[in-house]
């Protein structure tokens, strides 16, 4: 009991005042309180009594306020401040996993749901280095807003202790000694029972034993006394999912089993890859029949990418405050006969015209190879092929809706789409993104790692309109889209030590102003958003024109929204009609051999570039793009042990 340093209401530590306790964990008892400074209501968790003289317990507390303040994400708990022997953080309403499984097996949707909420929070986690170390269903918390992680008061940066004291010899060393391993029994890897050091895939074991009970209602490992539990773990098999619950397909048993594998060389190698193969079992879920289909015609879809549009009502924050809210109307469109839409270095993104009433977009001829404009236009059955437009990609419009840009064999181009012929602006080797101005200015970005220009849209000499910020290490500004005022646009600015981010430019000074991390192009839309893409989610969230900034939190409005690792994701909207490809791009890893015969596949389909072999034949090298953030990372492929293992973990791409 820590009741000697229980607090009664009323109780004040600096400016939060106790209200109620709510709670206790490992680490401390938790109350509800009052923040009397910004008059909100907010969490402490203070360390209890017994721990108060313990040092290296309070180490671990520290450890823990240093571990939450470096990470930023939806479904990880929010710290706001840290006082002595004390944490503040947001007051979440809702219960634990573990209370929510006393009451049984969640229903499967909503397993899946949790679970690739929890594979986005560790992927935030252990991109930025840190292990939690600890991951059980107490800690988890259900809220109306999502899944939450807790508690990283167990979590390590690397090998580094937080705090910076050394590690603790007895965390080394093996179980048999109490108190010795720090974690929960029932969710821990068989490594870390051993005393060996832990890695992300020691928290992906976790995971799976987590999803394993929300999916089952039981614990994976079980046993009656602490040996009994250790040894189910480390040499034992829990029963076949499916067999607990047969409403789930084979695919999660096979999840499940790949977080569980004994040799964590043989388990999920990262939660990215993780989340990614759960939204596709969701989606398997959701729509049995649609899944069929495209697993028959997986490789056509690889070759023949379509593009969903999604129109009449694009804000379920608008829609709700309609007395009778309409539906959205969803159709897709497929690309000609003999064409395809790709997802292409040099082809770039959908884009709509500011009348709302059409969208150009670039596409591959298949016999020759060569790219065109396609025009749509919504009151038409058909798209139409815009001649002239040859080699064209990253097509923008001109205010009016009436001419195109678009880069090509090496020139910034324009054409009247209602007939007209080409007109060259200047010369652009490697475009990165254009933008039209009211004012009769182009942005543009000239090469990857260049910043912003402008040059007149009747052609001229550019001009440069930002500045690289070489102490943020800033590599390209790229992606522009221009705001309705004509002076001001939206932009990318690629940051590899940081992370990507979007920031508003002016077209009459260099300055810039932060808005929010991404990881795509952005663009405005009226009636006031300003929409992005984050982990392949795209998001809309409130903007003032006049302020130049946003009045309220961000909210997703479709999944799995196709990216490329230069930063563009495939979307456009204008007015209430968006525009956006989605889905995944897979290909396979092939071996043939001398006598031209197929040896084998490396790995499973996933979105592969760049492949080298070692001299010897046993290793493979190559690029894989992420599905759900869209950059790409180096990969090796261990032929002798079927093993791959990622080599790059910086939020920046990797290739070649």
């Amino acid at each position: 009991s820590s009741s000697a340093l229980a607090l009664s209401p009323g109780t004040r530590l600096g400016p939060y005042e106790i209200v109620e306790p709510i709670g206790a964990g490992g680490m401390g008892e938790v109350y509800r309180a009052r923040d009397t400074r910004l008059n909100r209501s907010v969490a402490v968790k203070i360390l209890p009594a017994e721990f108060a003289q313990n040092v290296q317990l309070r180490l671990r507390f520290e450890r823990e306020a240093k571990t939450i303040s470096q990470l930023s994400h939806p479904n990880i708990c929010t710290l706001y401040d840290v006082g002595d022997n004390y944490l503040v953080m947001e007051l979440l309403d809702g219960e634990t996993l573990a209370d929510r499984l006393a009451r049984g097996a969640l229903p499967l949707a909503e397993a899946l749901r949790v679970a690739i909420q929890i594979a986005d929070a560790l992927d935030k986690a252990h991109r930025q280095s840190i292990i939690h170390r600890d991951l059980k269903p107490g800690n988890i918390m259900l809220t109306r807003g999502g899944a939450k992680l807790l508690d990283f008061g167990l979590a390590r940066v690397g090998n580094v202790v937080l705090t910076g004291a050394p590690v603790d010899a007895t965390q080394q060393k093996p179980i048999t000694q109490e108190g010795t391993i720090v974690g929960t029994f029932n969710y821990m890897a068989p490594e870390q029972l051993e005393g060996e050091e832990a890695d992300e895939r020691t928290d992906l074991f976790a995971f799976g034993a987590v999803l394993y009970e929300m999916v089952t209602g039981r614990r994976a490992f079980t046993g009656s006394t602490r040996t009994s539990l250790i040894a189910a773990i480390v040499s034992g098999e829990p029963r076949l999912l499916s067999e607990l619950q047969p409403v789930a397909p084979p695919s999660v048993d096979k999840l499940v089993a790949r977080c569980l594998a004994k040799d964590p060389d043989t388990r999920w190698q990262c939660a990215a890859d993780l989340k990614w193969e759960l939204h596709r079992i969701e989606d398997e879920v959701n729509h049995p029949a649609a899944a069929a289909r495209r697993k028959r015609s997986y490789v056509a879809a690889a070759i023949a990418a379509a593009i969903a549009l999604l129109f009449a009502a694009l804000f379920v924050a608008e829609r709700a405050r309609r007395p009778r809210p309409e539906p959205p109307i969803r159709f897709t469109v497929s690309p000609p006969s003999g064409w395809i839409f790709p997802v292409g270095n040099n082809i770039g993104p959908p884009a709509f015209a500011p009348d709302g009433r059409k969208f150009a977009v670039a596409g591959i001829d298949l016999s020759s190879g060569k790219s065109m404009l396609w025009i749509r236009d919504l009151a038409e059955a058909e798209p139409k092929l815009l001649a002239g437009t040859e080699g064209a990609g990253f097509p923008f419009w001109s205010p009016d809706s009436n001419a195109l840009g678009f880069f090509a064999g090496g020139r910034l181009n324009r054409i009247d789409v209602n007939g007209g012929s080409l007109q060259t602006l200047c010369d652009v080797s490697f475009p990165r993104g254009g933008t039209w101005s009211s004012n009769g200015e182009i942005i543009f970005c000239p090469l990857p790692s260049n910043s912003l220009f402008a040059v007149s849209a009747n052609g001229g000499v550019p001009r440069p309109l930002t500045t690289l910020d070489a102490k943020q290490k800033e590599t390209s500004h790229r992606w522009p889209s221009m705001l309705p005022d004509g002076r001001h646009y939206l932009f990318l600015v690629r940051r590899p030590n940081i992370g990507d981010a979007i920031y508003v430019g002016s077209i009459d000074s260099r300055e810039k102003k932060l808005l929010t991390a991404a990881s795509s192009n952005a663009m405005y839309v009226e009636p006031g958003y300003v929409l992005f893409v984050r982990n392949r989610t795209l998001y809309a969230r409130r903007f003032d024109l006049k302020t130049l900034s946003f009045t309220a939190a961000e909210f997703p409005i479709a999944h799995a929204i196709q990216s490329h690792g230069s930063g563009f994701a495939l979307f456009s909207a204008a007015r209430n009609v968006l525009v956006y490809e989605g889905g995944t791009l897979a290909s396979s890893l092939e071996v043939i051999g001398r006598d031209s015969r197929l040896q084998g596949t490396l790995g499973e389909a996933s979105d592969y570039f760049s492949v080298n072999i070692t001299s010897d034949g046993q290793h493979v090298v190559y690029s894989l793009l992420d599905p759900v953030t869209g950059t790409s990372d180096i990969w090796l492929y261990d032929r002798r042990r079927r093993v791959a293992r990622r080599q790059t973990f910086d939020p920046a791409s990797d290739f070649y």
